[in-house]
């Protein structure tokens, strides 16, 4: 028996959402959650797709995460929009706010959307890419659990601390990044210990301090900023705007009050929204867009580079009608949890 399994994406959506639902998740964040692990899979972000099922599903089980939670909606201020989950999964939340966002965007030139009281579990990109696709500047923001070093220490403090960026193109996609203030995703870590496979030099220290190539030690240690101390400082720059500034949990706070089911952390998440052609004096937002494309293509000039977001597009050219493919160890944990 082969030891993976191939899925379209019509399988790789029906099972996510049959397994939702199976375990009490209400229609709406099913919904919603199995968009966001059914484009992964698409792009081929294996670190956030499928991998991510069993911990949504343990965190409901833990009774840590509410599955049929409604998100509300407020207005704090002319360009400020804040939705409350009530203890459900972002998907949804940010689901809900997203009109509220774009409408106060366009009307006030720059808007931004605070979520309380979600967890999250899920890439970013997804959402830079939906607010860029309307149009619009987006930068979005969220902790995670205390995984991350500061500069020159030995103990986790930050969360890996994604940041996602978008950009909107004429005629092309949007120009979209997601990376983690961390050398990498803690789901990739996780991977290579899943696959049986060292990690590169310089993600992770042990329990010690010192550097390791091993995925258990790395998770029993602490991960590492990018770039050293420049990324310790934007993971702390994270930590302040999706918990301080925003009335939520830094990584610490997190880490001290989770279960330890696995699954997803709680905490804010920060996006904002941006028109360009309210940022420009007679709106010529078509003249942003061809100057930005000068930039573009001087990158592409240079032999071996390319644009953020060109390899996830080119996997979603392929995934439609090649599929995807999963360890038959994850897709047996699946199939038991979502049942007869």
């Amino acid at each position: 028996m082969s030891e993976q399994v191939r899925l379209t994406l019509e399988e790789v959506r029906g099972l996510t959402h049959d397994t939702l639902r199976a375990n009490g998740l209400s229609a709406a964040h099913a919904d919603a959650i199995t968009e966001v692990i059914t484009a992964a899979e698409r792009d081929e972000c294996k670190s956030h797709g499928l991998f991510r099922l069993p911990g949504y599903i343990a965190s409901v089980r833990s009774g840590k995460v509410r599955p049929d939670a409604v998100p509300t909606v407020e207005v704090l201020a002319p360009s400020v929009v804040r939705v409350d989950g009530g203890g459900g999964y972002a998907p949804l939340a940010f689901r809900t706010g997203l009109p509220h966002l774009v409408e106060r965007a366009r009307s006030q030139g720059l808007a931004a959307l605070v979520m309380n009281h979600i967890f999250n579990f899920q890439a970013l990109w997804p959402e830079a890419e939906t607010l860029a696709s309307q149009g619009l500047v987006a930068f979005v923001y969220t902790s995670s659990f205390s995984y991350v070093a500061p500069a020159g220490g030995t103990k986790p403090l930050f969360g890996t601390n994604p940041m996602a960026f978008g950009w909107p193109r004429a005629g092309h996609p949007p120009l979209v990044f997601d990376q983690a203030s961390s050398v990498s995703a803690r789901g990739e870590i996780q991977i290579h210990l899943r696959d049986g496979k060292q990690i590169p030099e310089g993600w992770a220290i042990d329990p010690d301090g010192k550097p390791t190539t091993d995925p258990a030690a790395a998770l029993a240690g602490a991960q590492l900023g990018f770039g050293g101390y420049k990324g310790a400082s934007i993971a702390l720059m994270v930590e302040l705007l999706a918990g301080a500034l925003i009335g939520d949990l830094f990584g610490f706070e997190t880490t001290e009050r989770d279960n330890g089911d696995g699954g997803a952390p709680a905490g804010g998440e920060l996006v904002i929204a941006i028109d360009p052609a309210r940022c420009v004096k007679g709106g010529d937002r078509a003249g942003q867009l061809a100057h930005a494309e000068q930039l573009f293509a001087r990158i592409l000039e240079q032999p071996g580079t390319r644009l953020p977001s060109e390899r996830r597009y080119r996997a979603r050219e392929r995934t439609p009608t090649e599929g995807i493919v999963i360890p038959r160890s994850l897709h047996d944990e699946i199939v038991s949890l979502r049942g007869s």
